[in-house]
């Protein structure tokens, strides 16, 4: 009789570990990548993101957190989310140039006051025109960075003759931008900027007030000629792959767009925060802020004029119409516009003035 009930309590423990093993099994595994150092602003938001969805969907997700490019630097997050390395990612267009071409439009000098009234203007471009470049993706977030402008370490740039034989790192259509103004464009990611820059590889950067803290660059940077009416903006994302995406439970997906919606203003307001930040870290290392005035700006706006025709002219070859470019440039600015309005509403703190 005794055996008999140890064969049942055996077999009930067996059954019992077995269901438990199953369900243990279901978990859904996603690995994110980020390329942000670990202590960078943009990591710890997307850390809190990160551990936020692992907390609302405990025991149907577990996310693992990647940064500092451990597992995909940021020129390979776009690829690894297709083939599977990762399945969310954050990374920019800039560094895949001609992946995202439409998408590149945050990098002519659209005139964005700040990264707050950018990321709310890019979520409604990208809501509103759903583009073909992000199919094999399902976007969560887009944030064009804070204005980017001149940087230099050793040679002030105050008018637009200062640029003349200059190195200066950009990427995507910073570059473009950069050639316009007169400089030589070098191709140099983020985590090699500081040396770069203290070694003299470049002369500076087209880049925000955010790098100059949250990348150091405000320790070797001596000078920051700034004008949010000439500069552009990198175009971030956070996505996931489509694939990804598409085979996760609809409940799954309902709590995943709930939070990302409340962290796209979290993060919003974290990126002007960071350029504000940026800014005066900039100034108690004893560099010294150069402001165009409205005639300088006139002239830098008129030499980048090119950069918005040349991108005109890719989009066309590609088979875009040029009424279907200038409505999206046109809808943009509009969006700038209105966000504006709520910035000020909203009295949310920003680097620039407007």
């Amino acid at each position: 009789m005794r055996k008999k009930t140890l064969g049942v309590m055996s077999i009930v423990s067996f059954v019992f570990f077995i269901s438990s093993f199953a369900q243990a099994a279901e978990v859904i595994k996603l690995k994110f990548a980020n390329y942000f150092p670990p202590m960078h602003q943009h990591s710890v938001i997307m850390e809190e993101f990160t551990k936020r969805l692992n907390k609302d969907l405990a025991g149907k997700v577990e996310i693992s957190y990647h940064t500092g490019g451990t597992l995909l630097s940021a020129p390979k997050i776009a690829s690894g989310l297709t083939t599977g390395i990762a399945d969310i990612g954050l990374s920019h267009v800039g560094y895949t140039r001609e992946r995202f071409p439409v998408s590149e439009i945050f990098g002519l000098p659209i005139g964005c006051p700040s990264p707050w009234i950018g990321l709310h203007a890019a979520n409604d471009f990208f809501a509103k025109f759903p583009l073909k470049e992000w199919d094999e993706y399902h976007p969560l977030m887009f944030s064009p960075s804070a204005t980017t402008i001149i940087h230099t370490v050793k040679k002030p740039v105050r008018k637009l003759e200062d640029m003349k034989g200059l190195k200066i790192r950009a990427t995507g259509r910073l570059a473009d931008l950069t050639t316009a103004l007169g400089a030589t464009p070098v191709p140099i990611g983020m985590p090699d900027m500081y040396e770069s820059l203290r070694k003299g590889v470049v002369d500076g950067t087209m880049s925000n007030m955010e790098t100059l803290k949250g990348w150091k660059t405000g320790e070797v940077i001596k000078y920051a000629t700034t004008s949010w009416k000439v500069g552009s903006c990198d175009t971030f994302y956070v996505v996931m792959s489509k694939k990804k995406w598409d085979s996760l439970p609809a409940d799954v997906q309902k709590v995943i767009t709930s939070v990302t919606e409340e962290y796209k203003e979290k993060w919003a307001v974290l990126w002007n925060d960071i350029d504000i930040e940026g800014l005066d870290f900039f100034k108690k290392q004893g560099g010294e802020v150069i402001p165009l005035d409205d005639a300088e700006i006139a002239r830098w706006a008129k030499a980048v004029e090119p950069v918005t025709a040349d991108f005109k002219k890719d989009l066309m070859g590609k088979g875009y119409q040029a009424a279907e470019i200038d409505g999206w440039l046109s809808y943009i600015k509009e969006r700038i516009e209105y966000w504006k309005g709520q910035e000020k509403a909203k009295k949310i703190a920003t680097v620039y003035k407007y």
